[in-house]
């Protein structure tokens, strides 16, 4: 188990206008922690996916949900857990929805396998955990070049 040396939890309303809420956020935090311009970015991409499944997927049209998106400072990196409670979706089978796309182009991507695509392209590790709702956690470590001394 990885050591999380700090924690920051945010609690919205599972509406897209609110994604920028969590990019600014995340943008804070990864400034701080010494991540690079370009792994900012990608990180960025790869949570607003996961944020958008959670607005596009989750809930029922018309039922409002939230979702909780917590930002976990780890000794060498940072994972960001974004969890909904509404009805979960397949992992396995979008995960392997994914894999078929690596020889595909984009307008023959299935919608949604391409999320778990980006993510996993994006970060250093995507795991999802379906329960009572999904919880999607994006890992990213920070280079050793960039770790602060």
């Amino acid at each position: 188990m990885d050591h999380i040396n700090r924690a920051v939890s945010m609690t919205l309303p599972a509406e897209a206008e609110f994604i920028d809420v969590v990019r600014l956020t995340l943008y804070g935090i990864c400034t701080k922690a010494g991540f690079s311009y370009e792994e900012i970015e990608d990180m960025k991409v790869a949570v607003a996916e996961a944020c958008n499944n959670v607005v596009v997927h989750a809930y029922e049209p018309g039922h409002g949900g939230t979702m909780e998106v917590r930002f976990e400072m780890l000794e060498n990196g940072l994972r960001i857990c974004v969890r909904d409670e509404g009805s979960s979706f397949n992992y396995a089978e979008k995960a392997q929805q994914a894999e078929s796309l690596h020889d595909k182009s984009l307008e023959e991507a299935q919608i949604g396998g391409l999320g778990i695509y980006l993510m996993q392209a994006l970060m250093d590790d995507v795991e999802v955990v379906s329960g009572r709702g999904t919880e999607v956690k994006l890992t990213k470590w920070l280079s050793k070049s960039e770790e602060m001394v």
